[in-house]
């Protein structure tokens, strides 16, 4: 009899038990946060600042990989087809609305087959010129423009960016034409830009900061509706332009199936980290701020971008096999 109790007091403290050991916490190795676009650019900054303090929260190192190309699309894909178990994250950013209409096919459909978890960070871009450029202000870069059609190349991180998008949008607004260069990302158009190859860029705010801080570029105005609070005497692009608008964004996604508790525990996580005032501090240098939502508004919002951008690219006449 007592051997019978003993059997059953064991048996209701594994049942107990059982559970906790069933499956240990999530996360128990490292993660990857999988980045399309080149190292030194925004959105590779973004990545590994919130890196660094994600992985203290989570007691994992988040390793960035960066896979560049096709827009993004390299490092989608490879998100995509990766096991939908929270070890494999993507950073989210325009050019994921931007490729639903710029791409005539795509292998995947982005707002189905990424997850949405968290926001990260926003901010606007800059109208930014190499100092040969004689135009000191928007105006008398529209007035030197149009008296040089043609001659004026402008850089973007590649075609259907908002970078991209930002030059297309102001020619189409006043009635200039520059020419357009595509590069691999900011880092290797801010390079041509700072060496002269190329005049003039609506580069993020985040990745060109220090370059106008250093009179390397200089800023004619920012795009956002209002004046950015880290260069406070750079007027908008609007004041001159009335009605001109355009801004960057970052997130963070993973896989279609990853567990819903997977994915509320990051965007738990991730949503702390942009709490924190450091970070806010940190951001407010480069020209961004936290952008703090829940994974139901972050999809909100992924699907209102891609129907904006989707406007823009037929707009602009944008197209890529």
């Amino acid at each position: 009899m007592i051997g019978l109790v003993r059997f059953l007091v064991l048996g209701l403290c594994l049942a107990l038990c059982g559970p906790s050991f069933a499956a240990d916490p999530y996360p128990t190795r490292a993660v990857r946060l999988i980045v399309g676009f080149p190292a030194g650019g925004p959105t590779d900054i973004v990545a590994r600042i919130m890196a660094q303090s994600l992985s203290e929260r989570l007691g994992q190192q988040i390793i960035v990989e960066n896979r560049p190309g096709a827009g993004s699309n390299i490092a989608t894909q490879a998100v995509i087809t990766s096991p939908p178990d929270g070890y494999t994250l993507l950073l989210v950013s325009p050019p994921h609305a931007i490729n639903a209409t710029l791409y005539k096919k795509l292998p995947y459909n982005f707002l189905e087959d990424i997850v949405p978890v968290a926001g990260l960070a926003d901010g606007p871009n800059v109208m930014e010129v190499h100092p040969s450029v004689p135009a000191k202000t928007v105006a008398e870069f529209i007035v030197y423009a149009r008296a040089n059609p043609g001659k004026i190349s402008f850089a973007s991180a590649g075609n259907g960016t908002t970078i991209h998008l930002s030059g297309e949008l102001f020619m189409a607004m006043t009635g200039v034409k520059m020419l357009h260069v595509p590069y691999r990302g900011s880092a290797p158009a801010l390079t041509d830009m700072i060496s002269g190859q190329v005049h003039v860029m609506f580069d993020n705010v985040l990745s060109s900061i220090s370059h106008l801080q250093s009179g390397a570029l200089r800023p004619l105005a920012v795009t956002s509706r209002a004046r950015l609070e880290s260069l406070p005497d750079v007027p908008t692009v609007a004041e001159t332009v009335p009605g001109y608008e355009t801004g960057t964004w970052w997130g963070v996604g993973v896989p279609k199936g990853t567990p819903a508790e997977i994915v509320d525990k990051l965007n738990r996580e991730i949503n702390a980290v942009l709490a924190d005032p450091k970070i806010k501090a940190r951001f407010a240098e480069l020209g961004a701020a936290p952008f703090i939502v829940t994974p139901a508004a972050f999809a909100a919002f992924l699907a209102a971008e891609t129907e904006k951008w989707g406007k823009a690219v037929k707009f602009s006449g944008a197209s890529v096999d």
